[in-house]
């Protein structure tokens, strides 16, 4: 792995944990518009827009037109979910990183740093749906720097914060449409636990997917 070094979170990485967030969030825009494209209702919808269209016209023009236009607006429409959904995290806990991940011991906020820049990033505080459990939140990796073992040593340094107080598990929250931080998690110990679809009607009309994993300390140990 590259020089990187993991440190707790410093009110100087405001902005920084904020841009990368952001930059994280955005690059699953295409993955999800792709996802949008494959669901049948959204086929259905476009392929009946497409008929009708082509019948009442009589011209091959309008249609594909109309089709572009819809496109766009499928589009449009999965970029205003994202930006709801950043825009509510920096509201909120990334909005006070502070008070809400280092003021507790049972939860904490770290950077991964790499020749004076902020690279990386990750958290855990107690899961409000698995009593018991520390959640592993907000873990991204700048583009550049991925592919050089950062990822996995957030990954580690949360799973060492869990077991040293004394939590037996740590659970994370991932979507159908991020697939190479499933291929992580996977490798790095978690099992998917259940899966479940965002309760936003626009979410459930295009079955956008959550999955729960969970990373089993107490067996990890045992394997040891």
């Amino acid at each position: 792995m590259a020089s990187v070094q993991i440190r707790k979170y410093r009110d100087e990485d405001a902005e920084v944990v904020k841009e990368l967030f952001t930059l994280g969030m955005s690059e699953h825009v295409p993955s999800s518009f792709t996802h949008t494209l494959k669901q049948p209702l959204t086929q259905m919808v476009l392929m009946c827009s497409f008929c009708a269209l082509i019948t009442s016209s009589k011209s091959f023009l309008l249609p594909v037109l109309a089709l572009t236009l819809l496109l766009a607006g499928v589009r449009q429409m999965v970029v205003y979910m994202f930006n709801r959904y950043i825009d509510a995290s920096l509201g909120k806990d990334l909005g006070s990183i502070g008070e809400t991940y280092l003021r507790r011991k049972e939860s904490c906020f770290w950077v991964a740093e790499s020749d004076g820049r902020v690279v990386g990033m990750a958290a855990c505080l107690p899961a409000e749906n698995a009593p018991g459990c520390l959640e592993l939140k907000r873990m991204s990796v700048r583009r550049s720097h991925r592919g050089l073992g950062i990822a996995k040593a957030l990954c580690r340094t949360v799973a060492d914060f869990t077991r040293e107080r004394g939590f037996p598990a740590v659970i994370l929250y991932t979507s159908v449409v991020q697939t190479d931080a499933q291929k992580l998690y996977e490798r790095m110990g978690y099992t998917k636990t259940r899966e479940f679809v965002v309760p936003e009607l626009a979410a459930k009309i295009l079955n956008f997917t959550l999955f729960e994993y969970k990373l089993d300390l107490q067996q990890n140990r045992e394997r040891d």
